[in-house]
């Protein structure tokens, strides 16, 4: 097993690069991923560079060793379970470095999980379902969900285009465990 793993490290507020040229600084291999972001400030829009994970960067590093990452200004946590740090595969790291020197324009976006309260937030939607809330059900491809939505105590099943629903509360899936569907429920959205 390898000593060096990625870690992804809880930092404080706009401290994201910061924190990054200290760990660089002290030798270790960081990686802030950014996107460019629209801003608008006393009516002029200008592009910046964002965090795409807003108060965290990865880190690679031996977490037997951890001291002198958790002493650096800025860093508040070791992202982890308790007191234990969990690495981040490496896939995970490399999916992350193509997305974001693809060219591609990429965003943060809400973490949604099957089982997971969601509602509808689309002002150029049909303003009946603007609003509505309901339990994420299944994935369709890329970029279409199944939603339950209780009406009269029955659901009925919508399908919508992903990037029109938000999340209600955010999930834990450690805390939550593995959501099982009814069989039922699976075959009405086959």
């Amino acid at each position: 097993m390898l000593s060096q793993q990625w870690f992804a490290l809880q930092v404080k507020s706009r401290w994201e690069g910061s924190t990054a040229q200290f760990l660089s600084g002290k030798g270790y291999e960081t990686f802030l991923p950014q996107y460019l972001l629209r801003k608008s400030w006393s009516g002029k829009s200008r592009e910046v560079m964002a965090p795409l994970f807003p108060g965290y960067i990865f880190c690679q590093f031996d977490a037997q060793k951890r001291l002198p990452i958790l002493v650096t200004p800025g860093v508040v946590a070791v992202v982890g379970r308790g007191r234990i740090p969990v690495p981040v595969e490496d896939s995970e790291i490399a999916a992350i470095q193509t997305v974001v020197s693809s060219g591609f324009h990429a965003e943060p976006w809400p973490y949604l999980e099957i089982g997971q309260r969601i509602r509808i937030e689309d002002e150029a939607l049909n303003s009946s379902l603007n609003g509505l809330e309901g339990i994420l059900i299944n994935f369709k491809g890329r970029q279409r969900i199944v939603v339950s939505v209780s009406l009269l105590r029955r659901s009925v099943a919508l399908e919508i285009d992903r990037s029109r629903v938000r999340p209600t509360t955010p999930v834990r899936a450690a805390a939550l465990g593995p959501i099982v569907q009814p069989v039922a429920l699976q075959e009405a959205v086959a």
